[in-house]
């Protein structure tokens, strides 16, 4: 068997905003989607957001993350200014040193940042 893998897709409870938080943060351009369903392309695959009923993120260290994106940029620090001023969060609880950044979407779910190369 052969898969190929076509999208990313996260679970949350407003998909319209936090599609237009990662088109932001990414230059992605939306192209598919209503209130419940959101796709947005531009990478190496689309990503997705998908609206749950009573979502609720999980959170920043516990366990219970499944999956993240890692995004990197030339400049994290930079990058880190302008994410938070779209709405992520940067936790005190940074496991990574020096080699990536953890932040938080505006619904809760990490991702990282770090440099290109």
């Amino acid at each position: 068997m052969t898969a190929n893998l076509s999208s990313i897709v996260f679970d949350c409870a407003d998909p319209v905003a936090l599609a237009g938080f990662y088109a932001k943060a990414t230059g992605w351009t939306r192209t598919d989607g209503d209130a419940d369903f959101v796709t947005l392309e531009g990478g190496p695959v689309s990503v997705s957001f998908q609206r749950v009923e009573g979502y609720q993120g999980p959170g920043w260290p516990n366990g219970g993350k499944h999956v993240h994106l890692d995004l990197t940029v030339p400049d994290v620090e930079a990058a880190k200014k302008e994410l938070a001023a779209l709405g992520a969060v940067v936790p005190e609880f940074q496991p990574g040193g020096d080699g990536w950044t953890v932040l938080v979407d505006p619904e809760g779910h990490p991702f990282c940042v770090m440099a290109t190369g």
